[in-house]
């Protein structure tokens, strides 16, 4: 299974944690993962990212490159970029025609050892997230399969890095997994038919929707808003993979691994209601703009229907893969 294609490097102690940035900087690099066995194709690949280092100033934009997944410097390969994805993405082709010569120019890279890995997308307009749209997900549950798109909300407060850690907060007990395929929006729209949606996609990335099941299934009217969008609960990446280097986002494997035991695998072929159709039915209600992430959906396996229910603790670690996508991993605290 999919989640077998990544060896983690050995765990570290508390104290490693506590020694400052430099250290930060050197567990993040050993805890990503080993590269991926599927076919690589660096040339057509586009894997943007955002990322900090100690000697450059602010968050940059780069491009996650060869087999190693060093990252080129995009900011350093042409000054007049901006420096937020969300920046980039508004300025449409543009700037990715700017990533393309970047990608094929054999450009110098940081070593990942060398970065921090930011979420490929910061304060976006929104989050939406997509409820019950995995058939197996349905029959996990025993519930039909919706007729209509189940739409729910995150802050955008909630999202982490890729490699950040997830905070169990003190106001909930029961806190679960869902490993998600993310779409970010590139284009501006409102009322989008289905058979145009793809032309608003900038591209694809691996989402964890952390969610605390006591208040979204019975606190706060059941309503799921609360229980979903604690601060950390959205870790995002590792990159944003464009469509164009996707061939079928509904066809992927997806799993989730805590602590190393495999508790979802399944395919995005399984989604019912796909990318085209969830962009067409949101943006009948709201404007959708650069940068804006969809969450749509996790397969069976989350804690919470398990039997006993089994939830996060401190000391978990979480990777949630998709195939072509790559792989987050994050440590609960």
């Amino acid at each position: 299974m999919i989640c077998s294609r990544y060896r983690l490097r050995p765990a570290f102690s508390l104290q490693a944690l506590m020694l400052g940035f430099g250290a930060r900087r050197l567990l993040t690099a050993l805890l990503q993962p080993q590269p991926q066995r599927w076919p690589l194709q660096p040339s057509r690949d586009m894997r943007l990212v955002q990322f900090q280092a100690p000697h450059l100033a602010g968050p940059r934009l780069g491009l996650e490159s060869g087999n190693d997944r060093g990252v080129i410097d995009l900011n350093a390969f042409d000054s007049t970029l901006p420096k937020t994805m969300i920046e980039f993405l508004e300025q449409g082709e543009a700037t990715l025609s700017v990533a393309r010569r970047a990608l094929t120019a054999s450009l110098p890279t940081l070593l990942r050892s060398e970065v921090t890995f930011l979420p490929p997308v910061t304060r976006p307009d929104k989050v939406v997230c997509v409820g019950m749209n995995y058939v197996d997900h349905c029959k996990e549950q025993n519930v039909p399969v919706p007729k209509e798109p189940i739409i729910f909300s995150k802050f955008a407060s909630s999202i982490v890095g890729p490699y950040d850690e997830v905070v169990l907060p003190p106001e909930s007990q029961e806190v679960d997994w869902e490993v998600e395929l993310a779409v970010i929006i590139g284009k501006k729209g409102k009322h989008i038919k289905a058979t145009d949606a793809m032309a608003h996609v900038a591209g694809f990335t691996v989402a964890h929707d952390v969610s605390a099941r006591d208040w979204q299934m019975r606190r706060n009217g059941k309503q799921w808003l609360l229980g979903k969008t604690f601060d950390t609960f959205c870790p995002l990446g590792p990159a944003l993979v464009t469509k164009d280097s996707v061939p079928d986002p509904h066809n992927l494997k997806i799993c989730c691994r805590v602590n190393g035991e495999v508790v979802q695998s399944s395919s995005t072929s399984q989604m019912v209601f796909k990318t085209e159709e969830l962009i067409a039915w949101v943006s009948q209600f709201v404007t959708l703009y650069p940068g804006d992430v969809f969450l749509t959906g996790t397969p069976p396996g989350v804690g919470v229907f398990r039997k006993p229910p089994v939830f996060l603790k401190k000391g978990d670690e979480v990777q949630c893969e998709i195939e072509e996508l790559g792989i987050i991993i994050n440590k609960v605290v």
